[in-house]
């Protein structure tokens, strides 16, 4: 048998079984009920700061970037 027809051979049964086993396994870890936490926690990492300004040592970060840009 030549090695072309013996990897097709196993991709087409074994390799195509196994992926779809992964495929599931990752879906079935994003959903599980201790992600929940997780996940919501990144969704709204963008809206930290919408009900108050940045913290301080924020504002001090961002006046040394600016303090770059300038003598740049």
């Amino acid at each position: 048998m030549e090695t072309y027809t013996l990897l097709r051979a196993f991709a087409d049964s074994w390799h195509l079984l196994f992926m779809f086993c992964f495929f599931i396994g990752v879906f079935l870890y994003i959903l599980r009920p201790s992600g929940k936490k997780v996940h919501r926690d990144t969704a709204n990492m963008i809206f930290r700061n919408d009900d108050k300004p940045a913290a301080p040592d924020n504002r001090e970060r961002q006046a040394r970037h600016a303090d770059l840009r300038e003598a740049k």
